[in-house]
């Protein structure tokens, strides 16, 4: 009950029953100030953005979500003395930044519109920090690697898509590369490490930024880890896509010294244990659609036609 859920969408079943849940909308400013007020906000997590795939597909709403947005939250802070947590991204980096074991401090010069949202929201933040006392923290993001949602178009999404692709065809079309080598972190390593730079103590914070880094790895290495783990006869084809361009300006790899130093950033998950737990907790959902498709398809041979809408209604419903 401390923690209030929010988002412009309605929640699942399992959000509701996770805990209080409030329709929140980043760019209506007193809409969001009457839930602080009225539910005596302490902390912010401010996780809505348009991430790099769809900002470069709509730009306009890119920046209105991801600048205004940020703008209004980061007043709310100002304004009724929060702390405020909102994470930035590899993304924030560009084509001039130094690939390998990039630096928390190091050139800034993105060319999507995520990656510019991102590096303004990184300013301001230690702007408001400076000039206003705002508590401000954020961390740098790699890719995210999560079986809880489907993937979403992004640029390190072939990461989570793959794992469907072997669990329904045992085969996958990759929009990058073979070769193209990324951070990532499992998403059970994200949440504790957001948590972790949450509710560290200001004090022992030495900057507001902070890089973090679990794993990397490439799309032909993690599908030999599925080969290795999963089914060796795992077929892998490349057909890269504009999404390629932005994944070519990130870093390979990223230093996040400072993160473990000042809060103790201690990631658990590699390839190998990432794979792992995918396979581990995708696989009976796909067992089950496979039991629902041959129910579906016995019930059409012993009750004809109608039995097989049914049927299939029944399938998609589930």
């Amino acid at each position: 009950d401390n923690v209030i859920g929010s988002d412009i969408k309605k929640p699942t079943v399992m959000q509701r029953d996770a805990g209080p849940f409030v329709y929140a909308d980043v760019l209506n400013y007193r809409a969001m100030e009457q839930i602080v007020v009225d539910n005596g906000i302490e902390w912010i997590v401010h996780f809505s953005a348009v991430l790099s795939a769809a900002g470069e597909r709509n730009p306009s709403l890119g920046l209105n979500v991801n600048i205004n947005g940020f703008q209004n939250v980061l007043e709310l802070a100002k304004n009724h003395r929060l702390r405020l947590l909102s994470p930035s991204t590899m993304g924030a980096f560009g084509p001039t930044t130094p690939k390998d074991a990039t630096p928390d401090l190091t050139i800034m010069r993105p060319n999507t519109i995520y990656g510019i949202s991102k590096v303004h929201m990184e300013l301001l933040g230690e702007y408001y920090t400076e000039k206003y006392g705002v508590d401000f923290r954020s961390l740098r993001y790699p890719g995210i690697i999560s079986s809880d949602t489907l993937p979403g178009g992004g640029t390190t999404d072939y990461a989570i898509d793959i794992f469907h692709g072997a669990l329904k065809q045992n085969s996958y079309s990759c929009f990058l590369n073979a070769d193209t080598r990324l951070p990532m972190a499992y998403i059970d390593d994200c949440v504790k490490g957001t948590m972790q730079l949450l509710e560290t103590p200001e004090h022992t914070l030495s900057q507001r930024v902070y890089n973090v880094h679990a794993c990397d790895f490439t799309p032909e290495e993690l599908a030999n880890e599925i080969r290795s783990q999963y089914s060796q006869s795992f077929a892998m084809e490349y057909q890269p896509d504009f999404r390629q361009a932005i994944a070519d300006t990130w870093p390979r790899t990223m230093a996040d010294d400072a993160a473990r130093r000042d809060w103790g950033w201690n990631p658990i998950f590699g390839i190998s244990e990432m794979a792992q737990v995918m396979l581990e907790r995708l696989a009976p959902v796909y067992q089950e659609v496979s039991s629902i498709r041959a129910a579906s398809e016995s019930s059409n041979i012993a009750g004809g036609a109608d039995s097989t809408v049914a049927s299939t209604a029944a399938a998609l419903a589930h």
